[in-house]
């Protein structure tokens, strides 16, 4: 179905309720929860909704793209390029200038206030902090704009939010572990 969308460029109505299909998949994204529309548009966009039950579910997360730029054999490792910050991910076989599609959870970016050091995260990312909600179990669903046009969710706790002291607009550094990547 991933090569016949891509190669035929043709519409397609696939239904899931499997978060990695649709991460795969989707361009565009209908909800429907009881058999009723609760919000539709651009996969991107709509998964990054913290106002949507989708924001609450374990597997919360975005999908975000980045155009392939190397591969690092000894380290089993591709580096991506998301308008000018990388990102390491498992290797993948695909060619050097594809874009490609990597699934990233909420509950595997995590946030730092200033620029860490002597890190084993190899994908750590300048954000600014643009919207916050609190949840249930003293978790906070953080909405982090990386660039203009990606955007991470990190799952927090709310201790960890105030510790950092983190308000709207803060300028934070996501850390996201390339083995938690799911392309």
């Amino acid at each position: 179905l991933e090569r016949l969308h891509r190669e035929l460029e043709i519409p397609l109505i696939y239904v899931s309720h499997a978060m990695d299909e649709v991460a795969r998949l989707a361009d565009h994204i209908v909800l429907l929860e009881q058999g009723r529309v609760i919000a539709t548009g651009k996969l991107h966009e709509t998964l990054a909704r913290l106002d949507l039950p989708t924001a609450q579910w374990d597997d919360a997360g975005v999908v975000i793209e980045g155009k392939i730029v190397e591969h690092d054999e000894k380290y089993q490792l591709t580096r991506l390029d998301m308008a000018g910050e990388n990102l390491w991910v498992g290797l993948v076989n695909q060619v050097l200038g594809k874009v490609m599609r990597v699934r990233v959870l909420a509950r595997d970016v995590s946030i730092a206030t200033h620029a860490p050091q002597g890190s084993s995260i190899n994908n750590i990312v300048p954000a600014t902090l643009v919207e916050l909600r609190e949840e249930a179990s003293g978790k906070v669903m953080l909405k982090l704009q990386l660039g203009e046009s990606q955007v991470l969710l990190s799952r927090i706790t709310q201790r960890s939010c105030d510790a950092l002291n983190l308000k709207l607009g803060a300028k934070v550094f996501a850390q996201v572990k390339s083995v938690a990547l799911m392309t």
